[in-house]
């Protein structure tokens, strides 16, 4: 088998970190990108030196491609996703995989009778320090975990929502602050943690002209006994930390901006790194491409050895449930018990917003 061909679709802020990742790869080349914007779609091609279409369905008639990578708004990502496969194209979708429960599952169900891959993108599971977070907690050096906690301080203009007619809307969006920003972190946190049982959770729009919340608190109580918070906003000028705490009756592990700052284990050595780290995303949407590369990396080996991808949309799902959820206990004022069963809640979301 030659180089794994690519080819993605959409061509807004977060195409140029696919392509940017899939030219780093030695094993893998992009071969195609669509776009319904003729002049976006173009300039993109000659940038990566890809063909390119107006019609994504073309697209994907082509047999020279092995990958559609998708990088369209959200509410889009399962159609495409599924379309995709029913043309015999493994996939990498952008978080979230989609905005309702029932898109994901219906994604799920493809590409399972399919028998081809499906990655959700959730890069930051693959930076080093959260890996090592990963092995810290596994291997019981904390102890039993009791709580944990992740905020996402960061910060967007109005101009930001206002640069794509998509932005800020349940259609499209999904959400606000939790299904775009924060979702990486609440990811990661029941990938540390395990799953949700239950939250109770507000959600407000204070500061952008959106239909969708931009600010977002949230108790919650895991499986295993652990409670945890949720805090996110877009609203903290000028955009400030990521973070997660995580308690166990041995130690304490506190991750700033993507790496561990301190690690405190009862009768072990302290860990403190005062080193500042600024986070990416807290005042900006552009993504470094390396943890992209790693995904993909791991896509190119799933399809030659048959291996499992590690967010795979089973796991691509759990983020999307626990942000649904809190929705849901927002829009009815009550605790919500997960798993849920459907997300036909959201049509109250869409008519009257959080406030």
């Amino acid at each position: 088998m030659g180089k794994i061909r690519f080819a993605i679709a959409g061509c807004g802020a977060i195409a140029d970190t696919h392509a940017l990742a899939i030219s780093h790869i030695e094993d893998a080349k992009l071969v195609a990108v669509s776009s319904r914007s003729i002049g976006k779609a173009k300039e993109f091609a000659v940038k990566y030196g890809c063909d390119f279409y107006t019609d994504f369905n073309k697209m994907l008639k082509r047999p020279d491609i092995d990958v559609i990578n998708i990088c369209t708004p959200s509410g889009l990502h399962a159609d495409m996703a599924i379309a995709a496969a029913r043309s015999g194209k493994h996939v990498i979708v952008e978080k979230p995989m989609d905005v309702t429960l029932e898109k994901a599952d219906e994604m799920i169900k493809t590409f399972e009778k399919n028998k081809l891959k499906l990655c959700v993108v959730f890069q930051r599971r693959y930076e080093k320090d959260m890996l090592t977070a990963k092995e810290i907690v596994n291997e019981g050096k904390l102890g039993k975990i009791c709580f944990g906690g992740c905020y996402i301080k960061w910060y967007r203009n109005q101009q930001y929502y206002d640069s794509a007619d998509w932005r800020g809307t349940w259609k499209l969006d999904g959400g606000g602050v939790l299904m775009n920003q924060a979702i990486h972190y609440i990811d990661l946190l029941q990938h540390f943690l395990g799953p949700v049982q239950e939250v109770f959770a507000n959600c407000g729009t204070f500061n952008h002209k959106i239909e969708v919340e931009d600010l977002a608190v949230a108790n919650l109580k895991f499986a295993n006994g652990a409670l945890g918070i949720i805090e996110a906003t877009t609203n903290a000028y000028p955009g400030l930390m990521s973070r997660i705490d995580i308690y166990g009756s041995n130690g304490t592990m506190v991750i700033e901006n993507d790496a561990i700052t301190s690690l405190h284990i009862i009768g072990g050595e302290d860990v403190v790194d005062k080193t500042e780290k600024q986070g990416t995303g807290a005042n900006s949407p552009a993504v470094l491409f390396e943890n992209h590369k790693m995904q993909f990396e791991e896509m190119i080996k799933a399809i030659r050895t048959g291996s499992d991808i590690g967010v795979d949309g089973k796991e691509g799902r759990k983020s999307l449930e626990i942000i649904l959820a809190i929705y849901k206990s927002s829009l009815s004022g009550k605790p919500v018990k997960l798993p849920l069963t459907d997300s036909l809640f959201l049509n109250e979301g869409i008519r009257n917003g959080f406030n």
